[in-house]
């Protein structure tokens, strides 16, 4: 990458902080939403959740939250996408001498930055519910990576979703999709208690993956299992985001190379 693309990337990146400084109001959301969320399953319905083989629930769900938060983070760069797309933003970029690739590696800078903010202010909230981490800060620091890692390959899927979207009312007809593949994970409940069909599916969705994986690297409940998916857990949290970077990173951008034309 040139000293040229990386100005224009960093030049991206820099409009939209500049939003968020002019939208603080939409970014608090952002940031409070999976907050809610964490507070309201740990209060309101973990006294009837059990984890199998014991221990917190809290323990179990915090993890799992991270993980969460991750995936549904490909909603708002979808609605980023679609908006400067109807806006004709992105066609002015293209037309401009800057370095086509800047557009895309501007919008990924800017989302990790927001995904990094929004799991330091869970981690925060989870240390704050009593929940804690019991290995070193290695493992620790391996467990973030991996759910980063999660972030960067549900970012190239949110990429060309919003270009396939084309507009931002589109969006919603994708989300109603994301939002039954997020809870049909391990996030919440275990695969255990549930019905053997739907147990196989949650327990190889690639959430569960890094789910399980950082619960092990915490050293928390729900670590393992007796599927090869859950004894192989940080494998899969490495190749599950893999194949979907290789998959959706060329096709994002080709499709990127493709508008307007």
């Amino acid at each position: 990458m040139t000293t040229a693309t990386l100005t224009d990337s960093w030049t991206m990146t820099r409009r939209g902080l500049a939003h968020w400084a002019r939208q603080p109001v939409q970014v608090a959301v952002q940031l409070v939403f999976p907050v809610m969320m964490l507070v309201m399953f740990a209060y309101f319905l973990g006294g009837g959740m059990t984890v199998p083989g014991g221990g917190d629930y809290k323990e179990y769900l915090v993890p799992g939250t991270f993980a969460l938060t991750m995936v549904f983070g490909l909603e708002g760069t979808m609605l980023a996408i679609t908006q400067d797309l109807n806006k004709g933003v992105i066609d002015r970029f293209r037309s401009m001498p800057m370095a086509r690739s800047a557009v895309l590696v501007g919008r990924s800078v800017l989302d990790m930055l927001q995904s990094a903010l929004g799991l330091l202010v869970l981690l925060g909230v989870g240390l704050a519910m009593g929940w804690r981490w019991h290995g070193g800060p290695g493992d620790a620091l391996l467990a973030v990576g991996l759910l980063l890692w999660l972030r960067f390959a549900m970012l190239w899927l949110g990429i060309f979703l919003g270009m396939a979207a084309g507009r931002p009312e589109m969006v919603q007809a994708v989300q109603i999709l994301v939002w039954p593949v997020g809870f049909l994970s391990n996030v919440f409940a275990s695969p255990e208690t549930m019905p053997g069909w739907l147990g196989a599916v949650a327990v190889w969705n690639p959430m569960s993956a890094t789910a399980t994986a950082i619960r092990e690297l915490f050293g928390g409940p729900g670590g393992g299992g007796d599927s090869w998916a859950a004894d192989h857990a940080q494998l899969l949290a490495v190749c599950w985001p893999l194949a979907l970077i290789a998959v959706f990173l060329p096709v994002a951008v080709r499709r990127y190379g493709r508008l307007s034309r």
